[in-house]
């Protein structure tokens, strides 16, 4: 079987028969307040008790990701009155002094709870290089291929009992064609195809979990044991890897059999769908959140590529902007209504920035010179504006940040150490982020 296919059954697994334990979370668990109550002596190493304070101390990550490129203008850093300001005002935010477009009202009403950098700095100019370098945060180094976010988010927050996901990716195109930017591709790295996303969506459901009728539940158990035995005994005779993804992707195909309400949208409260939709970015984020309400570690979320407006760019963020705002609104506001804000960080991102400048046909090409993102939630603080660009929003004037320096927010956030070395045979030294790059100090709790 090929590692790098991305189908459902073909990109991991859900709750690997390996799956140990990480010693961060067992030691947070031996010293937290209420551990040695919790959990007593003579149960401490059992695997409920270890499943239990996993799950007590699970940390979660939302990334919305804006495809296509978001203008800075028209979201996060408006421009009012100036050259490249184009037609829309600015309004004032939560925060004193801040000011959000005009198509964010929504955003506007709880940037106390936000987190904004308007100083991003990167370098690709091109969607496919871009989204490469800003989901696995360093360039390439040939031939090595660097685990992508969400797969080392869920080795490193997955846990030990849980039938969903460690890494979902909602796509309104699962299947992903050669115009998608989200392209078919090894997204685990080195750290194995257990490790790479379930990519789903589109239907608002699973498709093809459901055992066949006429095979009963001890039949399909045993013909689960025969197979995952011969495989690990060819695995083990044969030292072969694509033979240890092949368990971990069967694994993923039971665990996916017993959690597919969960990605099941009709299953939702009909209120909740009304709120978020009718897009599919809505549904998705939606479902994001029931997904992570239910233990899942990571959900990535991505919107075809709307955002990419090179012709009558003003005309379509009329509609595109509200949207989103409301959507991201909706979802900050929730997470903390159920308590999960503080355990669940929330990217707001796409891979770049847009021109200041329109071009002929009214609109704004490619820039990563200066753009914005937005982050909430677990280890973030709240109502921050970091960094500024200049009067007309050509280029950063105040801390400049790249993609490194955002991954070192994002592991710090979450607890983890942003500068651990990856544990792996045959590759040179990797290091979560490269070079040391500090982390965004100004947003981190």
């Amino acid at each position: 079987m090929n590692d790098d296919e991305t189908t459902i059954a073909e990109e991991g697994s859900c709750t690997p028969p390996e799956h140990t334990l990480h010693r961060r979370l067992f030691l947070q668990g031996l010293v937290g307040a209420g551990a040695a109550s919790a959990l007593s002596w003579t149960g401490l190493f059992s695997p409920a008790a270890l499943a239990a304070e996993a799950k007590r101390q699970q940390k979660h990550c939302i990334l919305l990701w804006l495809c296509g490129a978001p203008s800075q203008f028209e979201t996060w850093d408006p421009k009012p009155g100036s050259v490249f300001g184009g037609p829309f005002r600015a309004i004032p935010t939560k925060l004193p002094g801040v000011q959000f477009s005009e198509l964010m009202p929504s955003c506007a009403k709880i940037a106390d709870k936000l987190a904004v950098v308007r100083s991003m700095k990167t370098k690709p100019n091109e969607h496919f290089q871009a989204i490469d370098l800003l989901t696995r945060g360093a360039a390439p180094r040939e031939p090595f291929v660097r685990p992508i976010l969400g797969s080392v988010l869920a080795q490193q927050l997955g846990h030990l009992d849980n039938p969903i996901p460690n890494f979902v990716f909602l796509d309104p195109n699962p299947r992903g064609n050669e115009f998608e930017s989200f392209k078919a591709g090894n997204w685990a790295g080195w750290l194995g195809a257990q490790y790479g996303p379930v990519r789903a969506g589109g239907q608002y459901k699973l498709a093809d979990v459901n055992r066949l009728a006429d095979t009963t539940t001890q039949d399909f158990e045993q013909r689960e044991a025969l197979r995952r035995f011969l495989t690990k005994k060819y695995e083990n005779e044969r030292t072969s890897a694509a033979a240890s993804s092949q368990n971990a992707i069967f694994s993923r195909v039971k665990g996916l059999m017993s959690c597919a309400d969960l990605f099941d949208l009709d299953k939702v409260n009909p209120k909740d769908r009304e709120r978020y939709g009718p897009g599919t970015f809505g549904l998705h984020t939606l479902l994001a959140r029931n997904l992570v309400e239910n233990g899942a570690p990571f959900v990535m979320v991505a919107n075809g590529m709307p955002w990419d407006c090179h012709v009558f760019q003003h005309e379509i963020y009329q509609m595109l902007v509200p949207e989103t705002d409301r959507i991201v609104a909706h979802l900050i506001n929730d997470l903390e209504e159920r308590g999960l804000l503080d355990k669940t960080l929330v990217v707001v991102m796409g891979e770049f920035g847009r021109t200041p400048w329109l071009n002929a046909a009214r609109g704004r090409d490619h820039y990563p010179d200066a753009w914005s993102l937005a982050m909430a939630g677990a280890g973030i603080k709240r109502g921050v504006v970091v960094g500024a660009t200049d009067t007309d929003g050509v280029d950063v004037t105040e801390k400049p940040y790249n993609e490194k320096n955002l991954f070192a927010t994002i592991f710090t956030a979450l607890g983890l150490d942003p500068y651990a070395e990856y544990e792996a045979d045959d590759i040179p030294t990797f290091y979560r982020v490269e070079d040391r790059a500090e982390p965004i100090r100004e947003i981190l709790k």
